[in-house]
């Protein structure tokens, strides 16, 4: 995904932050900070180029370090898009707070449980190493609106995980191969109900 220059000026102000915070409250692994540019935001930005064109809400679950949420907000700031990241860890979210004010990008971010967050309604649900695909779609459940899709993005084993998921759901998928890992894949889910 091309990136204007601004957005690109905001992703170095998160990388920076990313850089001061994380041996402090573990955000990311010391080894992959290294190479943050690629495995972090280049990894988030290919599922913010998944955003549909109609959506106006995107929530993402268990955001951590921001991935893909942060980015997706950041790299889709134009659309004026209303980003809500859910992190129930304090410390996290406080980094979160601060990459939305230092970036001056808005987004929200609730520090709170996924399952204790009312349900959202949003346009996209996304995730990023957060649970099993069978375990994901009972926090989209809670969170996608009529028509929304998800986003989730899975590692080398995600056939596996949408053979088990089929037996307790009914949904539709396309699975985008990973520019960052030619195993992985954004999952893209709608259609979405139980078995």
């Amino acid at each position: 995904m091309n990136v204007s220059r601004e957005t690109s000026e905001r992703l170095d102000v998160y990388l920076s932050l990313l850089r001061k915070w994380s041996p402090k409250i573990n955000l990311v692994s010391p080894s992959s900070l290294k190479e943050a540019a690629r495995r972090h935001f280049d990894d988030s930005l290919q599922v913010a180029s998944l955003c549909p064109k109609k959506a106006k809400t995107w929530v993402d679950l268990g955001s951590g370090g921001g991935f893909p949420g942060a980015v997706v907000a950041i790299a889709l700031r134009e659309k004026g898009l209303m980003v809500t990241l859910i992190e129930s860890d304090q410390r996290k979210a406080a980094f979160l707070r601060s990459v939305s004010r230092e970036t001056n990008t808005p987004f929200t971010v609730l520090a709170n449980r996924i399952e204790a967050v009312d349900p959202l309604q949003s346009d996209v649900v996304s995730a990023r190493a957060l649970a099993p695909l069978v375990d994901l779609l009972t926090y989209t459940e809670r969170h996608v609106g009529g028509g929304g899709i998800s986003l989730f993005m899975k590692g080398g084993t995600w056939r596996n995980e949408v053979t088990d998921a089929q037996k307790k759901w009914r949904f539709t998928y396309e699975a985008h191969t990973s520019v960052t890992h030619p195993d992985a894949a954004v999952m893209e889910i709608g259609d979405l109900s139980r078995v």
